[in-house]
């Protein structure tokens, strides 16, 4: 239950007025289903930690704690006014490994990282305080975006084929689960069987979790994957040991020229995660329109504000190897799904949903428990993440490029894979180079004004001759 009551077709209650501070059971009830949603759910962001220990060699429990705080600054979005279920920016996860193993590992990495997560938080604060997201999104050309989308597919799925990539330690685990992962979310004959079958929608709604785990089971049955050993106890957070050895007071200031080599893969990072924006938005648009008892107000302007301050509280105290982003697509998904297709009476508001998913998620994470019942299996839930964000990727590039010329789909191919092969600095540079020799027509204005001026000369001719 909850204190206060909104009146039909009005926005949620809150306080503190511009701030929209909602607060557990006074602002919006706590949702049961979202909660055991957000537990399952877990292993989501459980699975960063692979790629922490890996790329970055933190140790396995110093990389919970920092999901741990990853997942408690999600709530920052529900709390206060945003609607967005918030999430990573994920689909640059291969392009911010590549820049990362550019540098040599250890301390060197975690400054590369601190650059890199303090540029990008730079311009998610000045493009939502400065209201620049539109204009600097409209204005980059087409062949660009859809190119940085083709690249960072290419190289999530290129990262887990590669020799040393995840699919070769587990293969027959992570292929089955992929196969799976790919039936529930894409296949045509998924669809038919959630509108048919209660069952098949009620595992459906759980995104790759069931695949996930049933992949993980096979594995640990033929072998390929450890049996968890469970420990018992709590979640911590060593913040003297983030502090000193991870944080950047403990580190110091990075280097000027790793903002700079920065730069080029955290605009690229901004238009990938400008796209999930323009995907919250129309879903909520989408939602005013089925559930008439209550107004959901999204503003990119508050989201793009709380993304930049998430991600500058990681660069400062725990820098985080996925970035912040706006939004978390199939958790978004979920939720709002369920909130469409439900009555008030069964789901009273959007932000008892949104919230709750997180609550539950934050609670399994504290429990030590649970953490170690997966992770043995920590592996297959990253291939998966990466393989599908590969499958999104592309076809939200080829989507863009339909309503484009053959020489715009031509660019963003070659950006796409110089990017995915050399990197975001490279891949801008050659799609800007391409972009100023071939799509930009330098003499269309004045053929233009020639034209139109031979048009009127032609006009007036004819009738002077008359």
């Amino acid at each position: 239950m909850s204190l206060h009551k909104r009146p039909t077709g009005g926005e949620q209650p809150s306080m503190l007025g511009a701030l929209k501070l909602r607060v557990p059971f006074v602002h919006y009830k706590v949702e049961i289903p979202d909660v055991l949603q957000g537990a399952i759910l877990c292993v989501v962001p459980l699975s960063i930690t692979a790629l922490m220990t890996s790329v970055l060699g933190i140790p396995f429990e110093i990389a919970v704690a920092f999901v741990l705080l990853n997942n408690i600054l999600y709530l920052v979005h529900s709390h206060f006014g945003d609607p967005a279920v918030a999430g990573w920016i994920t689909a640059g996860i291969p392009l911010y490994i590549a820049f990362l193993t550019g540098y040599p590992e250890g301390d060197e990495r975690l400054l590369a990282l601190i650059a890199l997560q303090l540029t990008v938080a730079v311009i998610f604060l000045g493009l939502g305080v400065f209201k620049g997201a539109d204009a600097l999104v409209r204005k980059m050309p087409m062949s660009l975006k859809s190119g940085i989308l083709i690249g960072a597919g290419v190289s999530a799925v290129m990262g887990e084929f590669a020799a040393d990539g995840r699919v070769w330690s587990m293969p027959i685990t992570i292929l089955t689960g992929a196969v799976l992962g790919f039936f529930m979310l894409f296949s045509e004959t998924a669809g038919p069987l959630r509108a048919r079958y209660g069952f098949f929608r009620f595992v459906a709604q759980y995104g790759i979790a069931v695949p996930f785990l049933i992949a993980y089971v096979f594995g640990i049955i033929i072998g390929e994957v450890n049996a968890p050993v469970i420990e018992w106890g709590f979640t911590t957070i060593p913040f003297s040991t983030i502090f000193r050895d991870y944080s950047l007071f403990g580190l110091g200031f990075p280097p000027l020229e790793y903002f700079i080599d920065a730069i080029p893969l955290a605009l690229a990072a901004y238009i990938i995660a400008f796209g999930d924006i323009l995907v919250m938005d129309s879903l909520f648009k989408n939602a005013d329109g089925v559930r008439k008892d209550e107004k959901l107000v999204f503003s990119p302007r508050r989201n793009s504000i709380i993304v930049g301050i998430r991600n500058m509280l990681h660069a400062l105290f725990a820098p985080f190897i996925s970035l912040s982003g706006p939004g978390w697509t199939g958790g978004q998904a979920l939720v709002i799904n369920r909130y469409m297709n439900n009555p008030r009476s069964v789901m009273d508001s959007y932000w008892g949903g949104a919230t709750s998913l997180y609550w539950g998620m934050t609670i399994a994470i504290v429990l030590v428990p649970v953490v170690t019942l997966f992770k043995p299996g920590l592996n297959i839930g990253m291939a998966l993440t990466l393989l599908i964000q590969g499958y999104l990727c592309g076809y939200l590039a080829i989507e863009m490029l339909d309503r484009q010329t053959n020489l715009e789909r031509g660019v963003a191919v070659i950006v796409g894979s110089v990017l995915a092969v050399k990197g975001a600095a490279w891949g801008l540079g050659v799609g800007l180079v391409l972009w100023f020799f071939l799509e930009k027509n330098w003499f269309a204005d004045a053929y233009e004004a020639t034209h139109h001026h031979d048009d009127g000369v032609g006009e007036d001719a004819v009738a002077d001759r008359s």
